[in-house]
């Protein structure tokens, strides 16, 4: 698939490119993004330049990741969000916020925006949202977002090399009143 550019009220989302390896090396140098994501820590430029100019484009042409860059409508790099398929009908949603945005809504319109692509244009029937139990700046991002808490996973993640419990949620399509590909049964109360 080529990428795909999404608007919104505030920002664009777009893949990004060699263009905006500075930007990506520079937000990706605070230490929260480094403690709470993974990248890889330190984060140097080479690896900046590995995900604009390989593991974004690749993930596109490969229809495993789509990874969009939330810039403000200015053109200014605010964050960066995308879905990883895990299995058909299966997403996970992964962002990360520049230090400077943070508070602002901004992965909270991206996430809605993209998970409203996944479902209509991916074939996505769930999205999951993971995040190690903890990190309740990413989880009130999820809520806002729509998303059920479906509980804590424990020793989910694998975070450097050391196990963490990870929290879950999900999102369907009917709860952004999108219709499913597949009917959807729910488990009886």
């Amino acid at each position: 698939m080529d990428p795909e550019t999404l608007t919104t009220g505030r920002l664009v989302l777009r893949a990004v490119g060699p263009q905006d390896t500075d930007a990506v090396y520079a937000a990706c140098q605070d230490p929260d993004i480094q403690r709470w994501t993974t990248v890889p820590s330190p984060y140097l430029p080479e690896h900046a330049c590995g995900f604009t100019e390989r593991m974004v484009p690749e993930g596109w042409a490969n229809e495993t990741m789509f990874t969009f860059g939330v810039f403000l409508t200015g053109g200014e790099l605010a964050g960066m969000a995308g879905v990883t398929i895990h299995a058909p009908g299966l997403g996970e949603i992964g962002y990360w916020s520049v230090e400077e945005h943070r508070g602002r809504g901004h992965l909270t319109e991206a996430t809605v925006a993209i998970a409203r692509w996944a479902f209509t244009r991916v074939g996505v029937d769930r999205l999951e949202w993971r995040a190690e139990a903890g990190n309740t700046a990413s989880r009130a991002v999820a809520l806002r977002a729509g998303f059920t808490m479906e509980g804590t996973l424990r020793s989910a993640l694998d975070h450097r090399g050391v196990r963490r419990d990870c929290w879950i949620g999900s999102l369907l399509p009917s709860d952004l009143s999108l219709p499913s590909k597949a009917p959807y049964l729910p488990a009886p109360k």
